[in-house]
């Protein structure tokens, strides 16, 4: 995977990063979600490189081998806004004073988070497979909670999920079927594997998901009640085959109250669109950005 690439661990504040890079030109920062690493975009990231930018890919703190900081009451450890400020810390350290951030499912609040907190840094904006947590919330019906009852599962703190999921990982994960070696790629497998297997990444993982539904929220909430808006070129791309037409009908109206101007548009892929339609995947995002 990722001929030609660096493989590095860098340390942000608290936090050290795994993180993968390599290419030359405009940078880019591609951030995964659940319950993948940055591993997930080993068909992605050296296609565009080829097309002339410079590529990263971390790990997202509490995920793959990145760190795990202690959480709080609030989780804001795991918040979108820590998220961000690593992300930022991180292009310092390699360089890189404006760069486009493209985020998929998790990783996608950090990259809206990252053009919110520190517009003069981020050139471009790409979300995939989500729209911000507020909306999402606001949103919630009993379509949305039977669908992604996961989300409330997760956040659960007296009973925590990661005793269920610790029990039998491979099988939680469908890491034989739906996830399996064929569908991922053997060596991207691999690193799925480890982390869905260490109890310190699921642990890590949660928390995300836990300060989704409470100090992200909030944070989303302060920003809209400011008016504030992400001012740089956005573009929000879809899973034609999972469930965001079905859940919000056209997306791209959910996100013009945040970014007037996003243009986006569906691709006919799977929830993990990185594994499942890499070649149209870059061929959107080498044209927008």
């Amino acid at each position: 995977m990722f001929d030609n690439f660096q493989l590095d661990r860098i340390t942000v504040g608290e936090v050290p990063l795994r993180v993968r890079h390599g290419g030359s030109g405009p940078a880019v920062v591609l951030l995964h979600g659940h319950p993948r690493t940055h591993t997930t975009w080993y068909a992605v990231a050296p296609r565009l490189a080829a097309a002339g930018f410079t590529v990263v890919c971390p790990d997202l703190r509490g995920y793959g081998q990145s760190g795990k900081p202690p959480t709080d009451a609030d989780h804001t450890p795991y918040s979108k806004r820590a998220m961000a400020n690593d992300l930022v810390g991180l292009m310092d350290a390699l360089g890189h004073a404006t760069f486009s951030v493209v985020g998929h499912d998790r990783g996608s609040y950090v990259a809206y988070r990252t053009a919110l907190d520190h517009p003069e840094r981020v050139a471009k904006l790409v979300v995939i497979d989500g729209v911000p947590a507020v909306e999402a919330l606001e949103r919630t019906d009993a379509k949305f909670a039977a669908q992604w009852w996961h989300w409330w599962f997760f956040a659960q703190s007296e009973k925590p999920a990661e005793r269920v999921i610790c029990a039998d990982p491979d099988a939680w994960y469908n890491a034989w079927t739906s996830n399996g070696p064929d569908a991922l790629g053997p060596e991207n497998h691999a690193d799925f594997l480890a982390a869905i297997r260490d109890p310190a990444t699921v642990h890590g993982m949660l928390e995300d998901y836990r300060a989704g539904l409470g100090i992200d929220r909030r944070t989303d909430e302060q920003d809209r009640a400011a008016g504030r808006q992400i001012r740089c070129p956005a573009m929000m791309l879809w899973s034609t085959r999972d469930d965001m037409e079905e859940i919000y009908g056209d997306p791209l109206e959910v996100w013009k109250p945040w970014c007037p101007q996003i243009v986006g548009h569906g691709i006919d892929s799977t929830h993990h669109v990185a594994e499942n339609a890499p070649a149209e995947l870059v061929k959107s995002l080498a044209e927008f950005l």
